[in-house]
């Protein structure tokens, strides 16, 4: 084997420019598997972190009724709660309503919140009931679409639980940045205790938003959304994203299989001689299969080495210093941090590193297997059987 070893070697640098050309492309596929990968854990990683830290928690515990994909079903999503009842969940309660920014008409989801909150990121501590005015806060993409400002006023519709309709002033007190489009797009925040007096609505809610230590046990006229499945959207995007880019890269690693592969029938075609000689000293022609396939998966080998080298500096900055993508990736209604870090782990780099040493081996043993079947004398004469 140590023999084989050494042959191998010295045959594919004496190889020269064609060796190191397939070590090329074979290195490039490698960090391209890697990087792609490795950018979508990121973003994965990064998108349920912001989404349970902003949004969802561990989970949601909603009133039967209530679809949040359907806004008719929002006018009487809403239950009476004890607050004593439910330590472990923090109650939101949500109202349609309209709002009149410069004389425009803007129909918004008007959502109330604990004031006093610490299970999301919602900046609530704004939501003072000790002010004289209404305060309110909104996101970064509300305030651009309604031309808002902190500090500014905006009229407020809202109907109370007999569908009367009353209006009052509100103030912006704070806009909040979130790469978690789905509570920021078309939604006002205030407290919850001045939402269900406004309303009417006095110790109801529309949902629930679970925390690390709750559990949760059967309760009439509520059905609890555990995270997995609150975050199912995220896992699909992700899943259809890797398998799109599978594509791309599977090509290019069969490219630099196929450079492989037909190095290695021009080998076995131009060195009858060689091989004959290799027989003729001793070698059986299993052995000198086992020499043509180790110089094939050697490719694969360099191409580790030269990827390594030209791959670990890159992914290391990246990881460290991030993607940067443009703000328009934010409204797209996904999850989308606007600096994304991926994420090189070990599993994703030896899995890598798998694929491609198992893949050249393979296309190298192909045309190597035609040697088992030559004839050792006509092979010194440079014929093939």
């Amino acid at each position: 084997m140590k023999l084989a070893f050494t042959l191998a070697y010295k045959n594919l640098i004496g190889a020269g420019l064609r060796t190191w050309l397939n070590v090329g492309i074979l290195a490039f596929a490698f960090i391209l598997i890697i990087f792609y990968n490795g950018l979508l854990d990121g973003w994965n990683q990064q998108a349920r972190l912001d989404t349970i830290n902003w949004e969802i928690g561990y989970g949601e515990l909603r009133t039967e009724n209530y679809d949040p994909l359907d806004p008719f079903s929002i006018q009487d999503a809403h239950r009476v709660y004890k607050a004593e009842k439910f330590p472990q969940l923090t109650p939101i309660l949500i109202r349609q309503a309209t709002i009149y920014p410069h004389g425009r008409m803007l129909s918004i989801a008007l959502k109330g919140i604990p004031s006093d909150q610490t299970q999301l990121r919602l900046p609530t501590s704004y939501l003072s009931t000790e002010m004289d005015v209404i305060p309110a806060i909104i996101g970064k993409r509300m305030a651009d679409g309604a031309k808002l400002k902190e500090g500014e006023e905006v009229l407020l519709r809202w109907r109370d639980k007999n569908g009367t309709f009353d209006a009052r002033s509100i103030t912006i007190v704070k806009i909040f940045d979130s790469d978690v489009g789905s509570i920021d797009s078309g939604q006002i925040w205030i407290s919850l205790e001045q939402l269900q007096s406004l309303t009417g609505l006095k110790e109801e809610a529309t949902y629930f938003v679970a925390n690390e230590e709750y559990s949760h046990q059967r309760l009439n006229n509520w059905t609890f959304v555990n995270q997995e499945e609150l975050l199912q959207n995220i896992n699909e995007i992700i899943a259809s994203k890797k398998i799109s880019g599978s594509i791309m890269y599977l090509m290019l690693l069969a490219i630099a299989l196929l450079a492989i592969f037909d190095t290695q029938v021009l080998s076995v075609f131009r060195r009858q001689k060689e091989i004959g000689t290799y027989v003729a000293m001793g070698m059986t022609p299993s052995q000198v299969v086992v020499l043509f396939t180790m110089e094939g998966s050697m490719y694969s080998f360099l191409a580790m080495l030269v990827g390594g080298l030209v791959g670990l500096p890159i992914f290391t900055y990246l990881a460290m210093k991030g993607i940067s993508f443009p703000d328009v990736t934010q409204d797209m209604g996904v999850t989308m941090a606007s600096r994304i870090f991926p994420v090189f782990g070990i599993q994703l780099i030896l899995g890598t590193m798998v694929l491609v040493i198992v893949s050249a081996t393979i296309v190298s043993f192909l045309p190597a297997k035609k040697i088992a079947y030559m004839n050792p004398v006509e092979a010194l004469k440079g014929k093939l059987q």
